[in-house]
């Protein structure tokens, strides 16, 4: 029912920035961002409640990245700062259309329903 389109993906060389929007075909709950390095699992990186009030995200990133919404435009943006080698990976977008209860609502993949194909992010060093 819902569609997510990732975009702002590119190389960019260390301590560099990026930001990456993931457009939504309609409207959404929490929407989140996740990334898979090459030879890793999929991991957490950022989430945002339905009123962009209350944000998450994992010890990686904190302090360097930042997510933010556009409600009027079914937005998500994933501001992208001091990148590190490390943070190479495909960068999913995750949403929901319904409310979320219970463990792991923000953090979890499971508890989306919705994912966009995918937008790589490849820093150099």
């Amino acid at each position: 029912q819902v569609q997510l389109v990732e975009s702002g993906g590119g190389l960019v060389q260390a301590g560099g920035s990026l930001r990456l929007s993931c457009a939504a075909s309609g409207g959404t709950d929490a929407m989140g961002w996740f990334r898979q390095a090459l030879g890793k699992e999929r991991e957490f990186v950022a989430a945002i409640t339905w009123s962009g009030g209350s944000t998450f995200y994992a010890d990686s990133v904190k302090g360097r990245f930042t997510i933010s919404r556009d409600n009027t435009k079914n937005t998500v943006y994933l501001q992208m700062n001091s990148l590190k080698p490390e943070d190479t990976a495909v960068y999913y977008c995750a949403g929901r259309t319904r409310n979320c209860y219970g463990f792991g609502c923000y953090t979890l993949g499971s508890r989306y329903d919705y994912w966009g194909q995918g937008t790589q992010v490849t820093v150099s060093s």
